[in-house]
């Protein structure tokens, strides 16, 4: 599978995001990754959807936004309009997951489902049909900055392990304490693609770290 590198806007300088999201991109990055917290669902607040049409204004490559919120279904809307290519819910959200899901398709973008540290991996089977990513959150979800949990990685082994199973080709995402280190140790278990945030903004050269993280995840890839 192809092995993606998605920096995460959430570790760049907030007094230029734009230019922060160029960064991702002129250094190689597979697309951007932007979180949204609602302050419930996760202890804090942070972009919404003129943030994504910033991102959308700023760079080519494809916007991953990942929806934080306890009712992600009331802005599916609001964010694909912004300019998203990808979609990611929570399974522990409180909504009709199923039928937000397959409301974020018929709006034009990739669906996906998150699920965080505690989160067991079959909580979210029943709706692989109807997803094209999975995100496995390898820290607790709210705040960048955050250790690797390497507890985490059997789970991610059992989401490839059920995808393959259903004939699946889904894009296994972690997101959470990411380096070329701890993206080897992701990708062993079957993970392909890698939203790191610190590891990469605070470097001086991102180039040099895209391209390792992809190295090192690539040679170690088990799908």
């Amino acid at each position: 599978m192809r092995i993606l590198v998605l920096p995460s806007l959430l570790a760049a300088d907030f007094g230029n995001l734009a230019e922060g999201a160029r960064r991702a991109e002129d250094s190689g990055g597979d697309a951007l990754h932007v979180d949204i917290m609602d302050g419930h669902f996760v202890p804090n607040l942070s972009m919404g959807p003129d943030v994504v049409a910033m991102a959308r204004a700023a760079v080519s490559i494809p916007l991953s936004v990942h929806l934080m919120m306890t009712n992600p279904h009331e802005y599916l809307t609001s964010f694909i309009e912004a300019g998203a290519n990808s979609l990611l819910i929570h399974i522990e959200a409180e909504c009709d997951v199923p039928a937000a899901l397959g409301r974020i398709r018929e709006l034009g973008a990739r669906p996906g489902i998150t699920l965080n540290p505690e989160t067991p991996a079959e909580m979210v089977f029943g709706v692989l049909e109807r997803v094209d990513e999975v995100l496995c959150m390898t820290v607790h979800p709210g705040y960048g900055g955050q250790a690797f949990m390497p507890e985490v990685l059997p789970k991610i082994r059992a989401l490839r392990a059920r995808a393959a199973a259903k004939g699946r080709h889904l894009d296994i995402l972690v997101d959470g304490g990411i380096d070329a280190d701890t993206a080897a140790q992701c990708a062993a278990h079957g993970a392909n693609a890698f939203v790191a945030g610190t590891s990469l903004y605070r470097s001086s050269d991102m180039a040099a770290r895209v391209a390792e993280l992809r190295a090192r995840a690539a040679a170690a890839f088990r799908g």
